[in-house]
């Protein structure tokens, strides 16, 4: 079932077809709340979101995309948290969900990658909330500038200069090491 015959049948009350979207989009649907700044309360973040799509399901534009209008809403209620809590969180990445399980073939590359992610992950996170935000969206979550800028409520021109600006932090902190 595709994401318009769920949408079409949830708006009939089928909540089977709900669940197909909340199955399709979950993983990353947490994913994003992870790395938008919620934490370890990325679960609750995702949850308030998926109950709101539903709540607000027949105002969603049908000739529009589900998956950056639900993400819109996973940004919106991440922000909301971190803004109620006053502080800024950790980013909490789920890495063991996309870590290969299998034994590294060159041990010692595999821990230089593990210290190249880590150093990344940790500049990443120290960017301002804007620029983090787009970097996330555009290079973690592989969303398009529009799709971002959906996500976020920004103008595209927006998303394109916090990108360059975190994508030049970047580079600044971490330089070619990383490359």
């Amino acid at each position: 079932m595709d994401d318009d015959e769920a949408i079409a049948r949830s708006l009939k009350g089928d909540l089977a077809a709900y669940e197909v979207l909340v199955a399709r989009y979950s993983t990353l649907a947490h994913r994003t709340a992870a790395m938008l700044g919620a934490g370890d309360e990325a679960e609750d973040v995702v949850q308030e979101a998926f109950v709101k799509a539903f709540r607000h399901l027949a105002s969603f534009r049908r000739d529009a995309p589900f998956r950056p209008w639900l993400l819109r809403i996973v940004a919106n209620e991440t922000h909301n948290l971190t803004r109620s809590r006053g502080r800024r969180t950790d980013l909490a990445l789920r890495l063991s969900a996309t870590a290969s399980t299998r034994a590294p073939d060159d041990p010692e590359g595999a821990a230089v990658a593990t210290d190249r992610r880590s150093r990344l992950l940790a500049a990443v996170r120290a960017l301002p909330e804007r620029e983090r935000q787009a970097v996330v969206c555009r290079y973690f979550l592989q969303l398009s500038e529009a799709e971002t800028a959906q996500v976020l409520d920004w103008p595209v021109g927006t998303v394109k200069s916090s990108t360059h600006r975190g994508l030049a932090r970047l580079r600044e902190e971490v330089g070619d090491e990383l490359a």
